[in-house]
């Protein structure tokens, strides 16, 4: 298994993210959003895609987690912990010596074990609110 850094394509992020069952945006409304991308992370099995997540940020103080997809049946053999800290490497190597920053998700509920094992606090928590997020159309 590998991990390959920002070669996410607006295809193979359409078939990543509806192999999970996720009703999929445009192929144009993908291409805007990988160009905004911090950094994308796919995972291979050989020359099989079979994972995926995005990573946005302002580089200094936060960072999140996005359309973090994995093959169904690829699901429980590593390629999520594999996508996730290859996404943490690549924080730790872009930020600057000393500095603590926040990286946060929504996690589906299936997942919120899987996220906790990771080190992930849910919110609400005895200092935080819940995460919360708005979608908003036109």
């Amino acid at each position: 298994m590998r991990v390959q850094v920002n070669g996410l394509t607006p295809e193979l992020f359409l078939e990543l993210y509806q192999s999970v069952g996720w009703e999929a945006p445009g192929k144009e409304q993908v291409d805007e959003a990988l160009r905004h991308t911090l950094a994308t992370f796919t995972a291979y099995d050989c020359d099989r895609p079979v994972g995926m997540v995005r990573l946005l940020g302002d580089g200094g103080m936060s960072f999140y987690v996005k359309d973090f997809a994995v093959l169904p049946s690829y699901q429980s053999r590593g390629v999520g912990s594999l996508l996730l800290e290859s996404a943490q490497q690549y924080i730790r190597e872009t930020i600057r010596p000393g500095w603590a920053v926040s990286l946060e998700l929504i996690s589906s509920k299936g997942a919120v074990a899987f996220y906790k094992r990771k080190g992930f606090e849910e919110r609400p928590s005895e200092d935080d609110g819940p995460g919360m997020m708005k979608m908003l159309r036109t």
